[in-house]
């Protein structure tokens, strides 16, 4: 299962009467499930979408969904949200970008005021609440802020919800996974403090399926009297390493050492 890529990738569409009702919801500002554009989509992928660990699968809330932030060049962020929303018969609120950035690229400050704007339209119809973009930007410290209130008060209005989270908030070179910005521990433990356990999850293209490994949920908790940077740290380390079992050593980055049993597509019927 550690083989290197071959080079052949899934093909990813969208059914055109998703895209069109969409479309409407989008101009209208009309609530819109996501779950159900998920299994609309995943259902026209070819090869079938790949899951691994399905008896982890959570059933309701509540809980914290956490995957890496998978990439390659060509490959959209968004079918990862797709096949968790796909897989987990649920509604699941994410925590989005509010904001692509375009780095390097001379259109980079339209595109950035152009993304602003779809984005907020996108979390507003799907319900879901939108952060600055990563890496941290000083003139986003406020927005941060705010968007982590968001989050925290809508855990505690919907207690029984299902949460979704890319720690990494946004691509990694190589697509190889890295630890958080600082600060994303200490917002994920303020969530396992209002009582979310964590489910882990590995997002993957390999043998020219995409795949999603599915790990067992835990509580989070780390040894206490540590600093408040130690506590982040910590925090972050163990969510990123949960995650780093569920992929292919070549994506394990910076937690390759981190080992355990191989991935494998032999563990499911799928």
């Amino acid at each position: 299962m550690n083989r290197p890529m071959t080079g052949d990738f899934p093909q990813y569409s969208y059914p055109s009467g998703m895209v069109a009702g969409l479309a409407f919801d989008f101009l209208f500002k009309r609530a819109h499930s996501f779950r159900e554009d998920g299994i609309a989509c995943i259902e026209r992928m070819k090869p079938s979408l790949q899951v691994l660990g399905e008896k982890a699968i959570p059933q309701n809330g509540p809980c914290l969904v956490t995957f890496n932030h998978y990439y390659r060049p060509g490959f959209n962020a968004w079918w990862m949200s797709l096949a968790l929303a796909a897989t987990i018969p649920a509604e699941i609120h994410f925590v989005m970008t509010g904001e692509l950035t375009f780095p390097g690229k001379w259109y980079a400050p339209l595109g950035r005021a152009g993304s602003r704007w779809l984005l907020k339209r996108f979390s507003t119809i799907y319900g879901f609440t939108s952060m600055p973009p990563m890496p941290p930007r000083l003139q986003d410290v406020k927005a941060r802020a705010s968007s982590v209130r968001r989050v925290l008060a809508f855990a505690r209005s919907h207690p029984q919800a299902i949460l979704g989270l890319a720690p990494e908030g946004g691509d990694q070179p190589g697509g190889l996974l890295a630890m958080p910005p600082a600060g994303t521990g200490r917002f994920i433990l303020l969530l396992a403090d209002l009582g979310f356990p964590v489910l882990p999850v590995g997002c993957f293209e390999e043998a020219g399926a995409f795949c999603l490994h599915f790990g067992e949920v835990y509580n989070l908790k780390i040894p206490e009297g540590l600093a408040s940077k130690e506590k982040d740290a910590a925090a972050a380390g163990c969510v990123m390493q949960k995650i780093a079992l569920l992929l292919p050593e070549r994506l394990r980055g910076e937690f390759t050492a981190w080992k355990e049993e191989p991935v494998s597509l032999k563990e499911t019927g799928s």
